[in-house]
């Protein structure tokens, strides 16, 4: 690197082939989850990465019925044969790539999970389908699996910071693209791989990793996650075997770091600068989603609930609504007339007219007829966007908004947030604030008397044995009596495959 922080043109690592003598970068992150042990961890990663996997779990609970996973399963080939591996929040198991699949896309499916301020996306989602695809098939303790998330995201959020934010503003998905390099580190560090073959799966994961926002708003973005979780798994399985890759596959001259970048756009030092010190999953740009929508308009809802809080206001007294938002937060949120229930999510304008209607958002905001409501839609029209002058983009707070109310009376009124990453670092989410939205999340697949035994063994995570403790808790359990009720469908029905009924129910 230049004195300047910039590529030397020089640097050798940027031609290299598969003669390439230096140690590349997949050799040296190799390296690096290699020499992971589970007594690296910190108490405060513990904690962070088990709190991050029960909400990961609940929103994977929440995901399952949603179209996008029952599309999935409604498609020949995927998830046909049997296997050890649950799908969340039914009584079918089948491989780890095809369980991985489908859990990492429901997790995904309703928007709700975690987000890393520094990757520009969703940290946990990535790794933790995979993790329990895999470590269930194994029957890996908690502990283990603890440790696996904690070097998954290290590496995907370490790439993040050789990448971004030239690769988010340039449109890829980085929860995507770089989560695929993150889901191959957890399951070579859960297989036990040697240096050369975790370099191997991570080269294989570069020709993997994919993701584009064009489609935010569809439900080709939770199928990002699945896609990349699974591949991430795939890559570290066949690398196991002796699958070759070129180990120079981020740094070659047509490799990862080029094509996705460009010359002159990625620090690769920064991946390894300070590695573990402190751990990823301890910084205070991660945090978990109070609102199940893009955490990019969170800012906005929360100066929002402000306002009707401490000002009480009412919709019917609001003339002109003005949300100013940090430059990155509005191409993919500035949706003026959502007409899904996804679209709806990331409409900045809707879901903040939501918090101004109801004084909350919730799950139930984005059904159909709920984004369609006469009393939300009205004030749509009223909503002006744009970004805020005194957010530069340069600014370490990339998640900021001001929200200005202009009252019919004349009054004007203002709320503003520099950074707000979901609900963490200084403002976590409480245990009990938690267990609400598991709950919430969990009772859309299960009864809800096995709602806290559940979360009451993932609190306890690291204490498991095997994986199957907890994969047991996933599964539904239905009286005779209720199944006939419960799972009855129509041969055409979206919880139905080819007259299989699966055990999801709306």
């Amino acid at each position: 690197m230049t004195a300047d922080g910039s590529l030397s043109k020089s640097r050798p690592s940027l031609d290299a082939g598969n003669g390439a003598t230096e140690a590349t970068i997949a050799t040296r992150l190799a390296q690096k989850i290699c020499a992971f042990a589970p007594e690296d961890m910190t108490t405060r990663a513990l904690s962070e990465a088990r709190t991050a996997i029960i909400d990961t779990v609940g929103c994977t609970l929440a995901g399952g019925p949603e179209p996008c996973v029952q599309i999935l399963l409604k498609t020949p080939g995927i998830a046909d044969a049997p296997g050890p591996a649950l799908l969340f929040g039914t009584s079918r198991r089948t491989s780890a790539l095809d369980a991985t699949l489908i859990n990492g896309t429901a997790s995904h499916a309703l928007d709700y999970d975690d987000v890393s301020g520094v990757l520009g996306g969703h940290h946990s989602v990535p790794v933790t389908a995979p993790i329990f695809a895999l470590g269930e098939a194994l029957k890996v303790s908690g502990h283990r699996a603890l440790a696996a998330y904690i070097i998954g995201v290290e590496t995907e959020v370490r790439l993040s910071r050789a990448v971004n934010f030239h690769h988010y503003d340039k449109g890829w998905h980085p929860t995507a693209t770089l989560g695929t390099f993150g889901a191959a580190a957890a399951a070579a560090h859960l297989l036990g791989l040697d240096v050369e073959r975790t370099a191997k799966a991570l080269a294989l994961a570069a020709s993997f990793a994919s993701g584009i926002k064009a489609n935010f708003g569809t439900m080709t973005k939770p199928l990002h996650v699945g896609h990349s979780a699974r591949n991430g798994l795939f890559a570290a399985l066949i690398a196991e075997r002796g699958f070759e890759s070129n180990p120079a596959a981020l740094e070659h001259k047509q490799g990862w770091l080029e094509v996705f970048n460009g010359r002159n756009t990625y620090w690769p030092e920064r991946i390894f600068e300070s590695w573990g010190s402190p751990w990823e999953i301890e910084s205070a740009e991660n945090g978990l989603k109070q609102f199940p929508c893009c955490g990019s308009t969170h800012p906005a809802i929360a100066m929002m609930l402000a306002l009707v809080t401490e000002e009480r206001v009412e919709a019917d007294a609001v003339a002109r609504i003005d949300i100013l938002a940090h430059r990155r937060r509005l191409p993919h949120t500035d949706n003026p007339d959502p007409r899904t229930a996804l679209a709806a999510k990331f409409s900045i304008q809707y879901v903040t007219a939501r918090a101004l209607t109801d004084g909350a958002v919730r799950l139930r905001d984005f059904e159909t007829e709920a984004v369609m409501e006469e009393r939300v839609r009205r004030l749509l029209p009223l909503i002006h966007t744009g970004p805020h002058p005194g957010m530069p983009d340069d600014s370490p707070n990339q998640f900021g908004a001001e929200v200005i109310l202009t009252m019919k009376d004349g009054r004007r009124l203002a709320r503003r947030i520099d950074h707000l990453v979901c609900r963490g670092g200084d403002y976590p989410m409480s245990s009990e604030e938690l267990f609400a939205k598991f709950e919430d999340c969990a009772g859309r697949a299960l009864a809800h008397d096995q709602i806290a035994p559940l979360f009451e063994r993932l609190e306890t995570l690291e204490t498991v044995t095997d994986l199957g403790q907890v994969t047991r808790l996933l599964e539904p359990r239905v009286l005779p009596s209720e199944a006939a009720v419960r799972f009855t469908s129509l041969p055409n029905s979206p919880h139905t495959r080819g007259g299989e009924e699966t055990s999801w129910v709306p």
